[in-house]
């Protein structure tokens, strides 16, 4: 591997010592990370073996970068520590009962560093994109490789599916968005108009309440989810512009990321190799099938903030428009008043019962929870408002 010059900022003293100290972290961190895995590598047989040694040659590839780094600023390299803790017991583990047991710390692990190197000049190019892709390695081969081989085929399918729910249910946040306004429309605009009814306020008052919670709800639910589905597609763009920027500066060391993946699958070598060579051929379907496979995510769906705010704004209506519908038409008094906590009941038993229901949860329990909760919550603010009335403070 060859070395790059000395950036000017490093001929400081206080830059180079803090920066022989973080090449020098980075260096043991890597070190650490391939004696892990050719330890798991020791427990596993056939492909995962393979695998396996293959991450931990990654791992050692980067450990030389950082040999380098700290050869360029005249240091000596430092000898191999002795193997920490976290890495023995994880061996340990892997070697007296069973790799399937170890992978998932290792992989919570790699998805906390699969940041590590983004933005860092001094990372070799290719280096975050690899630090990426290992959790992503790890999770199919905890899914899939632990099944026999004639049930590989059967099992990855299924493994698949588990992992992208996503693609079957709501990518653009619309229904996410919708569900939790209903929700909160029916809770909070409930408690509120339920707390002005027990305080003895008048129909008009009441209604007003409600009228006013409604909107003043409906746009902030609005507003707040059209920023964080914003914020949400900004945060997946960026991740595709650095993934379209490492297919252009490293494509071979993509190509051999994209062939470890579907090895992971289940492909053979040859096969792995065969599908990333002919992926890797157009750019742009390159770039998707990376965007997939390396970063979980699709291109075409990345979320519209508008459809999110417009669904929260009209879910939180209907839901906050339930209260209110019997002093809306009602004459208000004792009439209206039952008249919307009995609505408000069977509006989140049902909201309830139909989310239990898309869970996959029995209907009955769900809704009844979703009642004692959103019950329980207006009947609070019911006798609050009945304690403020009754002390004369209305």
């Amino acid at each position: 591997m060859g070395t790059a010059s000395i950036s000017p900022q490093l001929h400081d003293p206080a830059d180079q010592r803090a920066a022989r100290a973080r090449f020098r972290a980075a260096l043991d961190a890597e070190r650490q990370s391939a004696v892990l895995y050719r330890a798991l590598a020791d427990g596993a047989e056939g492909e995962r073996r393979q695998i396996l040694l293959e991450l931990a040659a990654i791992e050692e590839r980067h450990a030389a970068h950082w040999e380098d780094k700290l050869t360029e600023l005249g240091e000596s390299v430092p000898q191999p520590r002795r193997v920490g803790p976290r890495v023995r017991a994880l061996s340990w583990l892997a070697r007296r009962y069973s790799v399937d047991l170890a992978l998932p710390f290792v992989e919570r692990a790699e998805r906390a560093d699969s940041g590590l190197y983004l933005g860092d000049p001094d990372a070799a190019p290719g280096m975050a994109a690899d630090e990426r892709s290992h959790a992503r390695v790890l999770t199919r081969l905890r899914e899939d490789g632990s099944a026999p081989v004639a049930q590989q085929e059967e099992t990855g399918g299924r493994g698949i599916l588990r992992r992208e729910r996503w693609h079957r249910s709501d990518r653009s946040g619309a229904l996410r968005a919708g569900v939790f306004g209903v929700n909160d429309g029916l809770v909070s605009n409930g408690s509120l108009v339920l707390g002005f009814a027990g305080s003895g306020a008048s129909a008009a008052t009441v209604l007003f309440a409600g009228v006013a919670g409604l909107l003043a709800g409906a746009f902030s639910m609005a507003a707040g989810e059209y920023i964080s589905m914003r914020s949400q597609r900004e945060s997946y763009e960026r991740e595709l512009s650095l993934e379209a920027a490492e297919l252009a500066e490293d494509p071979e060391a993509e190509a051999e990321e994209l062939a470890l993946i579907y090895r992971a699958k289940g492909l053979s070598a040859d096969e792995a190799q065969q599908v990333a060579a002919t992926i890797m051929k157009d750019p742009d379907s390159a770039l998707e099938t990376m965007a997939r496979e390396e970063l979980g995510l699709d291109p075409d769906e990345l979320g519209s903030p508008w459809a999110a705010a417009l669904s929260s704004l009209l879910a939180f209506a209907l839901g906050a428009v339930v209260v209110i519908l019997p002093y809306l038409f009602g004459s208000g008094g004792s009439a209206a008043l039952v008249t919307a906590v009995a609505l408000t009941g069977l509006a989140l038993f049902t909201v309830g019962g139909a989310l239990g229901l898309v869970n996959g949860r029995p209907l009955l329990r769900s809704g009844l929870r979703q009642l004692l909760v959103g019950g329980g919550a207006a009947l609070l603010v019911f006798v609050f408002g009945h304690v403020i009335g009754a002390g004369g403070l209305h």
